[in-house]
């Protein structure tokens, strides 16, 4: 072995309390960010997906400039065709055809402008949780029912109920005015004031007939097994659609960037705390061997005299430092490893958790997510900050005079 690998491990253990101290405090802080790091990605996962099932979806096709300019004109042709094709092709039923107008509902009393929302019965149930909101009544019988689904503040609104009429008065794709009379056969509740103030769903089959659509719809919302597929499942449904350069498919970030811009300020104020603990524990290390190497004032100055250059001792002592910031990493990562593994299986929760969950119709439980980033990641800052806290006390043997060093007490 290497002799100054062989005289910094002898020289770790000089002060065994010393030493297991400061790769203690390196483990718990590796274990301590491998969690953390881990359930942050894992709750960013859990919050894409609920925000994004519970109606955005993971893509959409649409035909171009819909996104940005969603008028009743800007449609696709024949759109329940080719929503059945693309679940052909991809093999899933996590694709659902939709239509999107404006109309006014009318009651006995009240009248409200909102936005309707036509859908497959079929496979709506697939691609939002909103059917799983409802609280009052059911979901559409067949996708051709005069029915409709409403929020519980526009049913409060409205002064209607399950089994109540609405009239609703809108205009046409084809310039013509739509008017009909539905049938309130659902009442949700999304605790979401501006969807259930704003929002109801009709059957895909009515909605086309009721305003001009023909057989035409505004965007084909498809989910993703998980988020991770994103992707690959995008390239798939480009090359579906490659042959009708009208359409496009986009993805959540383009269709909901103010959730991207959430998790980037939420994950920049996270590494503010793990910046704090990092330098915490940069900053032991630098007390443990500045302790060392001033312990060893008189030993460094004989070596010296001896022939030992500065820079030799600078490299024995940030050998030191690398052994500890080894065995600190590979325990904490490990450590790490086990315990978030574990929680991936039976999963995370906090109390009041499962009650929040129960009312949004969302998982009860929290996964974190393991991959060689999160196990890496925070260990490994903290590896990079502890050799960095240890060139100061390999600097200061540099100065080091021999005569005057074999003279400290």
């Amino acid at each position: 072995m290497n002799i100054t690998l062989r005289m910094a491990w002898r020289n770790l253990w000089r002060h065994k309390r010393r030493t297991w101290l400061t790769v203690g405090a390196m483990i718990f802080s590796n274990l301590l960010l491998v969690f953390m790091i881990s359930l942050q990605f894992g709750s960013y996962r859990m919050m894409i997906d609920n925000t994004l099932q519970s109606y955005i979806g993971h893509m959409q096709i649409q035909r171009e400039g819909y996104n940005d300019n969603p008028k009743i004109r800007n449609s696709i042709n024949a759109i329940i065709p080719l929503a059945n094709d693309v679940r052909k092709k991809i093999n899933s039923n996590r694709v659902a055809a939709r239509g999107v107008a404006f109309a006014m509902a009318s009651s006995e009393q009240r009248s409200f402008g909102l936005q309707i929302v036509g859908v497959e019965p079929e496979f709506e149930v697939n691609v939002s949780s909103l059917p799983g909101l409802i609280n009052k009544g059911k979901y559409f019988s067949h996708i051709n029912a005069k029915e409709i689904i409403i929020g519980s503040i526009l049913a409060r609104n409205l002064r209607v109920s399950v089994g109540d009429e609405l009239t609703l008065l809108g205009g046409g794709r084809d310039g013509s005015f739509a008017a009909g009379v539905v049938f309130v056969t659902g009442i949700f509740d999304s605790g979401i004031a501006s969807v259930d103030r704003s929002m109801a769903q009709l059957p895909m089959g009515y909605f086309q007939s009721l305003f001009g659509m023909g057989s035409h719809g505004h965007s084909i919302v498809v989910n993703a097994k998980d988020l991770t597929r994103v992707s690959v499942l995008q390239n798939k449904l480009t090359d579906i659609i490659k042959n009708n350069n009208k359409l496009v498919v986009l993805n959540w970030e383009i269709l909901q960037p103010g959730l991207k811009q959430a998790i980037q300020a939420d994950m920049a104020s996270a590494w503010f705390m793990y910046a704090v603990l990092i330098v915490l524990v940069a900053f032991s290390v630098l007390n443990t061997q500045l302790m060392s190497v001033l312990e060893r004032t008189r030993e460094f100055g004989t070596m010296m005299a001896l022939g030992a250059k500065p820079s030799r001792l600078g490299r024995l002592v940030i050998t030191e430092t690398f052994m500890m910031s080894t065995i600190g990493l590979l325990v904490g990562a490990a450590l790490g490893y086990v315990l978030t593994y574990y929680l991936t299986i039976v999963g995370f929760s906090y109390p009041g958790m499962e009650e929040m969950a129960a009312r949004f119709n969302l998982p009860d439980r929290m996964y974190p997510s393991i991959s060689l980033l999160s196990i890496f990641l925070g260990p490994g800052i903290v590896f990079v900050f502890s050799l960095l806290a240890s060139l100061y006390p390999a600097l200061r043997l540099f100065f080091l005079q021999p005569v005057s060093a074999m003279k400290a007490v």
